[in-house]
């Protein structure tokens, strides 16, 4: 892994999640996680995780690292299974259609390390 900038935490490398896969994080030590990564085809997206519907605090896996539909082609809130694409993190079934996910500002570096980039 890269080096550690106060600004910049390293995660993982793209190559510990699966193509297609996620993987959830708790990089602020909070006992669960509060974030994902996303990973599909070339494509790694990084969102908060809370699904929009409830409150925004409803946690989006029904058990460790389970975030996407069983074909890996969106990801899914196991409280009331609304599906978000991954891309844009816009939900495209469900009861918070038209909502989002909110994402969180990642890098790849060169050496495939995924860094979250603290604000």
């Amino acid at each position: 892994m890269s080096e550690t900038y106060p600004d910049r935490i390293p995660l993982a490398s793209v190559d510990d999640l699966p193509d297609p896969g996620a993987r959830g994080f708790d990089p602020g030590g909070q006992g669960h996680d509060t974030l994902f990564v996303v990973r599909h085809g070339t494509q790694v997206c990084a969102y908060r995780d809370a699904c929009p519907h409830f409150f925004g605090e409803t946690q989006m896996a029904w058990r460790k690292d389970a975030y996407l539909n069983g074909d890996g082609t969106r990801i899914v809130c196991h409280a009331h299974g609304a599906q978000f694409d991954i891309a844009s993190g816009e939900c495209v079934l469900g009861p918070c259609l038209g909502q989002r996910l909110t994402p969180v500002e990642i890098d790849v570096t060169d050496d495939g390390t995924i860094v979250l980039i603290a604000t």
